[in-house]
């Protein structure tokens, strides 16, 4: 998961290959509730690992639940609805799928509770579920903002069972799945729960409904507006349970299809034409707008039908959040879109109408947003843009599409970890299906001489941005130990014996670590004796050539930071941005004395500097690609500056080089 402050996303043209979706967020956070609710043990399959899924989790463990990881499965040993620990402080972050369930089930069950969240969950009303419980005889008191949470429930002395429940339905569908989901465990008779004015987002209660099957609880529905739970209900673990793909998740890859799957499909493997979740009917409108979609039990496949895409206008009711996909749908779309009866999302994560009408005008749309619709033309002329994402997944999942624009300008999405609540691998994801010109991946160069400083400045960088990283001196020493390893001297006589080994390298960086063939070798390439001998395979003429296309393979999305003596000049001379980092022979001496005496190693400063002379003047007087900056290049002389001042240079003069509207 990416955890920079931002991601910018270069014009990407095309996409195909295949997508592995991560599990539903409503359907694990559904599931982990009811085996918790449940006696006996509940083995979970395929849940998925988020933010949501994780604050739920904490949850159930301080009210008492073991939960236990088995590999890729989850154990979880329920109360049996009895009552949960007498007291707990849970924090819920901004999952609703957790804070309303929760509310309900505890309340019900008796004890003393706090449950809070970020500051945009008590920005999201609860009122309606509250007075619904209270009616009930259930004590919760609000800590703040009536209506909203930070809550305080008390145990309640009895519960009013008699009536029917009346809930508004207008408001969030969570509200009713909440309270099916709680009054099961207090079902001594038949309990009515009548739905006040039209229910949104009914899939959903169809999720509900169908998780409560699967545990024993047969609810009687009646049309949308009466539910009625049998007297004597009681939850019965199924032992095991598999947690179906993400629908909504797999609307960002239709949609990918769809834009820019031209010589292939895009395949989403999780969720298919059988999935119980309603936004799978994401692609029938989808279809509308031109897509080419085939599906199975398991998969959905994605072609780019009509193009440019059909505008629509379409009730989106029954996908609510699946139909943020279709705004930014509309910005590839000939003539002017209208999604209705969408008000729901002004109650989500963020106030999801305002929110992308702002952003969708920042690329250049013409947005009308109305109390309950959002009109979308799409752009004549399109803008670069910084995305804000205001703490919301969907948001930033959503408007990475707009990366596939036909006027490659770029998009920058801000707080990209914020995919985090439903799809943390959202972005790999993206990338692994993405397909752009090399030319269009961004590469920032950083070469100079021994004991610049190029490796700690280049990784930081890579760091911050969110990039790849290549130490091209780390290949170079690899060479040279799987050469000296191999019994071979590192001269012109076993030159194209050492080519050809250096051609098939099997090397991974991972984790600040460096892999050869599997053997963590970081360490024994960081010696004195490897830094020499990379000095002398980089001075084979048919080594650097074999190392040549080794190198520019690291160059990926969403792009990379090289560091070396050669990056800007032979292995990315198109690089947009080039430095060339030095320091005085003295200075870089010092360094590396300082290096050497922390690692206990006896080193005489003298000595230090004119080995590196030395080297300056072997790698500069190279036949081959010699030591000298690249005539684009910015030089950095780092002799006075720390660590910190050179990587803010850098990243300062990469911000100059992009163009993006805030506005």
């Amino acid at each position: 998961m990416f955890t920079t402050a931002f991601l910018d996303l270069a014009p990407l043209e095309e996409a195909g290959g295949t997508v592995v979706l991560p599990g539903s967020k409503s359907i694990s956070n559904r599931v982990l509730l009811l085996a918790a609710l449940s006696a006996g043990t509940t083995v979970v399959h395929d849940l998925l690992d988020s933010d949501d899924t994780r604050v739920m989790l904490d949850a159930l463990r301080a009210l008492g639940c073991s939960v236990v990881h088995q590999g890729s499965a989850l154990e979880i040993t329920g109360i049996g609805g009895k009552q949960a620990a007498g007291h707990a402080r849970l924090f819920l972050g901004n999952a609703g799928t957790a804070m309303r369930p929760l509310t309900a089930a505890l309340a019900l069950i008796g004890g003393e509770f706090e449950l809070s969240g970020v500051a945009r969950m008590h920005e999201r009303p609860i009122g309606d579920l509250v007075d619904a419980l209270r009616q009930l005889g259930a004590r919760i008191d609000y800590l703040g903002t009536e209506g909203y949470p930070p809550l305080k429930i008390h145990p309640a002395p009895a519960l009013t069972l008699d009536a029917p429940i009346p809930v508004r339905g207008d408001v969030s569908s969570q509200f009713l799945t909440a309270l099916l989901m709680a009054l099961p465990l207090v079902a001594t008779r038949d309990i009515v729960i009548e739905v006040v004015g039209d229910l949104i987002s009914k899939p959903y209660i169809d999720i509900t409904l169908n998780m409560l099957q699967r545990f024993g609880i047969a609810v009687k529905r009646e049309g949308w507006q009466r539910f009625t739970i049998p007297a004597g209900s009681r939850y019965r673990s199924p032992g095991e349970i598999h947690v179906e793909a993400d629908a909504s998740s797999a609307s960002y890859f239709v949609a990918l299809g769809a834009i820019a799957g031209v010589d292939g499909p895009v395949r989403i493997e999780g969720v298919g034409a059988s999935s119980i979740q309603g936004d799978i009917r994401f692609v029938d409108a989808a279809r509308l707008m031109g897509a080419d979609v085939t599906s199975g039990p398991n998969w959905l496949e994605v072609r780019r039908g009509a193009w440019p895409l059909n505008a629509i206008d379409l009730d989106c009711n029954h996908i609510p959040d699946a139909a943020m996909t279709l705004a930014v749908m509309a910005l590839f779309a000939r003539g002017q879109s209208t999604l209705r009866n969408i008000a729901s999302w002004r109650v989500k994560e963020t106030d999801r109408l305002a929110a992308m009408a702002i952003e969708l005008r920042k690329l250049g749309a013409e947005v009308e947003e109305g109390a309950d619709f959002l009109r979308v033309s799409a752009p004549t002329t399109w803008r670069a843009a910084t995305i804000h994402t205001y703490d919301d997944h969907r948001m930033a999942m959503c408007f990475a599409l707009a990366a596939f624009n036909p006027a490659g300008v770029r998009v920058r999405i801000e707080d990209p970890k914020c995919v985090g609540k439903t799809f943390p691998d959202f972005f790999e994801a993206l990338f692994s299906a993405s397909h752009t010109a090399l030319p269009h991946v961004p590469v920032i160069a950083v070469d100079g001489p021994t004991a610049s400083g190029k490796g700690t400045l280049a990784s930081e960088v890579a760091r911050r941005l969110g990039y790849h990283y290549l130490d091209s001196g780390a290949l170079y020493r690899i060479a040279g130990l799987a050469a000296t390893r191999a019994g071979l001297a590192l001269d012109t006589a076993h030159e194209h014996t050492i080519a050809k080994m250096a051609e098939t390298l099997p090397i991974v960086f991972t984790d600040g670590r460096v892999l050869l063939d599997g053997q963590d070798v970081t360490d024994a390439i960081r010696t004195e004796e490897a830094g020499m001998n990379a000095s002398r395979v980089s001075a084979l003429p048919a080594v650097r050539t074999a190392l040549v296309a080794l190198q520019q393979g690291f160059r990926k999305l969403p792009g990379l930071v090289a560091d070396g003596r050669d990056m800007g000049t032979v292995i990315f001379p198109d690089a947009p941005l080039k430095v060339y980092l030095t320091a005085s022979a003295a200075q870089r001496a010092d360094r590396r004395h300082k290096q050497l005496i922390s690692k206990g190693i006896s080193a005489k400063l003298a000595d230090l500097r004119a080995d590196l002379e030395a080297r300056d003047a072997r790698d500069s007087g190279r036949a081959v690609a010699p030591l000298k900056p690249a005539e684009d290049a910015l030089l950095l002389d780092n002799s006075g500056q720390t660590v910190e001042e050179s990587v803010a240079q850098v990243l300062r003069w990469w911000e100059e080089k992009q163009s993006f509207s805030a506005d």
